[in-house]
């Protein structure tokens, strides 16, 4: 297992499960359907203690939410790095392709940074 930043990673590296897990879990944390589990999980939480149910329910309850929590916090710090690395990775190519202009040359740092903004995708 190496601890590698998720964007320094080679291609092959990127199309493992847990990049293909993370991208899905994010997605379908930026639903509305997670949205609305996420307000069932409080409602039950509120019900629970409201309905002066035992203790085990509202541990239940409780760890459900924290369990989500969680989950969530580890998503956020996922996508977080990967934008970071993305807006870098711009941002660098960006600066070679200035220095290059500078030189009076144009070459691999100008087809750097159409690769880097997708300039190809846009036509």
């Amino acid at each position: 297992m190496a601890f590698q930043h998720p964007a320094e990673r080679t291609d092959e590296a990127r199309g493992n499960r847990f990049e293909r897990l993370a991208e899905l879990a994010s997605n379908f944390t930026s639903s509305s359907v997670f949205s609305l589990v996420c307000v069932a999980l409080v409602a039950a939480f509120v019900v629970v203690h409201v309905a002066g149910l035992g203790l085990e329910w509202q541990n239940i309850a409780g760890d459900a939410i924290g369990a989500v929590s969680l989950l969530l916090l580890a998503l956020l710090k996922n996508s977080e790095r990967r934008a970071e690395h993305a807006i870098q990775r711009k941002l660098d190519a960006i600066a070679a392709a200035l220095l290059e202009q500078q030189r009076g040359r144009t070459g691999r740092a100008h087809e750097d940074l159409e690769s880097a903004i997708r300039m190809e995708e846009k036509l």
